[in-house]
């Protein structure tokens, strides 16, 4: 019965908060803000830019919330805002850039999973990716993006979308090897 309350109670904030109701607003902006700020947060190493990418993100909610046709969750709707909005602020600070490949790179590497790996060493080594690979990374592997969509958000063609996953994996791969033998004295 409580989450039948909190989805209705959603509902009438989206309703109000389309309204330019200002208590709706900073409803909706409490509930979502920790969760958004984290999207952000994938893509943007500095948290003061990754907040200002948020905020900028929730004026775009706020101002085309009367387009959310209560298609799919609103949550899901305001995380696809957050992530266009995080890469045009990359792209206003022309902080990545693509490596263009032949596109025959299809073959994915498994990454070995790492049992004693805390949240923030993950993000430490996403964050210590290239940009682009950073980017393409975070798109497929976290947010399950396609690599046609990708291409399509970030103005790539496919077969760069996948060999910067493939790259990036890569790189993560040599990254938890290294950890992993700093750890355990393995060499």
């Amino acid at each position: 019965m409580k989450v039948i309350q909190l989805h209705k109670n959603q509902n009438e904030l989206i309703k109000k908060a389309s309204q330019n109701n200002r208590e709706a607003q900073q409803a909706l902006y409490d509930w979502h803000a920790p969760k958004m700020l984290s999207v952000c947060r994938y893509y943007i190493k500095d948290i003061h830019h990754a907040e200002e990418a948020m905020l900028n993100g929730f004026l775009k909610v706020f101002t085309q919330l009367k387009s959310f046709e209560n298609k799919g969750s609103f949550e899901g709707w305001v995380r696809r805002i957050m992530v266009r909005e995080s890469i045009s602020f990359l792209r206003q600070k022309k902080q990545f850039v693509f490596a263009e490949v032949s596109e025959d790179i299809i073959e994915i590497t498994p990454l070995s999973s790492e049992e004693n790996l805390e949240v923030d060493d993950i993000q430490n080594l996403i964050d210590q990716l290239p940009e682009g690979y950073k980017m393409v990374f975070i798109m497929s592997a976290i947010e399950g993006y396609k690599h046609h969509e990708i291409a399509q958000i970030l103005k790539i063609s496919e077969g760069t979308s996948k060999s910067q996953l493939f790259k990036a994996r890569q790189m993560l791969q040599q990254q938890l090897n290294t950890l992993h033998s700093d750890r355990y004295g393995i060499k």
